[in-house]
């Protein structure tokens, strides 16, 4: 039944959100159920449409329970963005047992300008103000990330590049031989809660092919981004033939020395 509900909610969301890039499905599985990406305008303060960018998880259980949600706007501080989650669920959580995708965002249309209104969380009132001390540290920040090995290789880097998009990250996930890299510039709070998901969600499969948490991964480094380092404005899976090639991509990038640190002593 609930299978049955939400096919029939998807087939309504995509007639009803059918502009260029409005609707995106990103993933579909019998165990962890649907993501998708909406892509609307809301009324911010001042009459002033603002882009919003939406991305539901629909649990297999779910409408019996409450959707995943993440909030992104380029428009909004992160700290906005997840006020407007949190108003998102709360409301989600009085539509409870019936499809409530279209009425969340139609409520979200309806309701932003309301929740920008209210006054940010100031510091010194416990978790909110850890979010707002993490938005105010100024600056690019970059993470050099190793993996040991990928078995389910093209749907682990359909994870991650879902994941860097959905965090506005960008940079690099590299191949070469047997070195798996991962490169991300951007928000130093979105940064860690990218390597929270990358040691938490089931991204790969074991030996014997059940999904499984990455247990193998190295965090090598984790600064600000320096005046020498480029600024990488999209994220791209690369291969390398040779160690030559990669050493290049690091020094175009001005990272020469992270490579000498970092990389070179990982090819055996």
């Amino acid at each position: 039944m609930a299978a049955a509900l939400v096919r029939e909610e998807l087939v309504a969301l995509a007639a009803i959100f059918c502009g260029p890039r409005e609707w995106e499905v990103l993933s579909r599985s019998e165990t962890d159920g649907t993501v998708f990406r909406i892509h609307t305008k809301a009324e911010g303060l001042g009459d002033v449409d603002i882009p919003v960018e939406l991305v539901f998880q629909l649990p297999v259980t779910y409408p019996s329970c409450l959707p995943r949600i993440s909030v992104n706007s380029e428009h909004l501080t992160r700290a906005q963005c997840e006020t407007v989650k949190d108003k998102l669920l709360e409301q989600a959580e009085t539509l409870l047992s019936e499809p409530m995708v279209h009425e969340l965002v139609l409520w979200l249309q309806q309701n932003l300008r309301h929740i920008l209104n209210q006054p940010e969380p100031r510091e010194g009132s416990g978790q909110d103000a850890f979010a707002v001390s993490l938005t105010t540290d100024d600056g690019l920040w970059m993470a050099l990330l190793h993996l040991d090995h990928m078995r389910a290789k093209t749907k682990y880097i359909r994870t991650v590049q879902k994941w860097a998009s959905d965090l506005r990250l960008t940079g690099r996930l590299m191949f070469m031989g047997k070195i798996i890299l991962i490169l991300l510039q951007g928000d130093r709070s979105n940064i860690k809660e990218y390597l929270m998901l990358q040691k938490t969600a089931k991204v790969d499969v074991d030996s014997s092919g059940k999904k499984c948490k990455e247990k193998m991964i190295s965090v090598l480094l984790e600064t600000k981004v320096q005046t020498e380092h480029k600024r990488f404005l999209a994220f791209e899976v690369k291969e390398y033939l040779v160690l030559d090639d990669l050493q290049k991509e690091f020094e175009a990038a001005g990272l020469q020395k992270l490579f000498s640190e970092f990389v070179l002593g990982l090819e055996k």
